[in-house]
């Protein structure tokens, strides 16, 4: 965000229903609802012409607000989804690659038992690629996003998994006309980049994909040094 500010952009960011600063809710944690939930944002703030980013749960976030509210609104100009997970995580019918349920109801049962030491255990191992051989281990980048993540709703988080991870979202990658940056690490050990980012690529109407060799899914943290320009450079086209 201080990177496009210092652009001369305005940067706007909201925290999803039970994250972050967001009241805690009971109910809607899906995608419907992170969809409409940013499009209430956009409104109240008018925003047009805006370029949207989402990273992980965000890009799927991203891909259903552009397709559902912002194009038809015209708010929209361009999208760009970041290790995001549509189309769709588990294995289905239609996606036979996909992970086994039996992985997320895994991240279920060790949120439930343990929050606090879940959320370290996923900064700390494969969300940065910190588990990885070599790998210049951050403390204060596993700190904070233990933060982030212990300030949000228990619930949220446990009925989130679900949605980031059954929400067959094909119908709404294939509505977004904008042009869309698709960015994806062939490391990615939390989205894996042949199911998410490929496909993501072929569906779209008007995409452009790019892959990072040996980039973990928290690239955007990690080598923000490479992405920003990146980013600025498809922004600025």
């Amino acid at each position: 965000m201080l990177f496009f500010l210092s652009k001369g952009y305005r940067v706007v960011a909201h925290d999803r229903r039970g994250h972050g600063r967001s009241e805690q809710v009971s109910e809607g944690h899906d995608m419907d609802h992170y969809a409409a939930d940013a499009s209430a944002v956009m409104e109240h703030l008018d925003l047009r012409n805006a370029v949207h980013i989402g990273h992980s749960t965000g890009g799927g976030q991203v891909a259903a607000y552009v397709a559902r509210y912002g194009i038809p609104q015209g708010r929209v100009a361009k999208a760009v989804l970041v290790s995001a997970v549509p189309p769709i995580m588990i294995s289905t019918d239609r996606y036979p690659d996909g992970l086994s349920v039996e992985v997320f109801d895994g991240f279920r049962a060790a949120l439930a038992a343990n929050r606090a030491q879940f959320f370290r255990d996923v900064a700390a191992g494969p969300f940065y690629g910190y588990n990885r051989e070599g790998a210049e281990v951050s403390v204060p980048v596993i700190d904070n996003w233990w933060r982030q993540g212990m300030m949000g709703s228990a619930k949220a988080h446990y009925e989130g998994i679900k949605a980031f991870s059954e929400t067959d979202q094909t119908d709404d990658l294939k509505a977004i006309t904008v042009p869309t940056l698709v960015l994806h690490g062939d490391d990615d050990q939390v989205v894996p980049y042949k199911h998410a980012g490929v496909l993501q690529a072929e569906i779209l109407p008007n995409a452009t994909l790019k892959i990072y060799e040996g980039y973990p899914h928290g690239m955007l943290t990690t080598h923000a040094d490479v992405l920003n320009p990146d980013l600025l450079a498809f922004v600025q086209a």
